[in-house]
């Protein structure tokens, strides 16, 4: 008896459970000093995060989800040499 092209057995619910997992290694929030300093993202990840949800990338590749005033904080080192090393204010 021959299986049928296609069936369950070949794929379907375990590749999606591998996708899966691999997206939500992709979107862990990573720690460390993201919780010290302001880090520079673009205007418009940081309005798709707050509507929904998801973390932000920062220049310096700092993962998180962004949720307090960035004012009240220094900016990171690293978000601020790259920034200056792409043409943009002077650090």
């Amino acid at each position: 008896m021959s299986t049928p092209i296609g069936s369950p057995d070949e794929g379907g619910i375990a590749t999606l459970d591998r996708e899966l997992e691999e997206l939500i290694r992709e979107e862990s929030v990573e720690p460390g000093d993201h919780e010290r300093f302001s880090h520079y993202v673009k205007k418009d990840k940081i309005l798709e995060s707050a509507l929904t949800g998801k973390p932000v990338r920062a220049l310096c590749g700092k993962k998180w989800t962004p949720g307090r005033d960035p004012e009240k904080f220094p900016v990171c080192p690293t978000c601020k040499e790259i920034y200056a090393s792409l043409g943009g204010a002077p650090s």
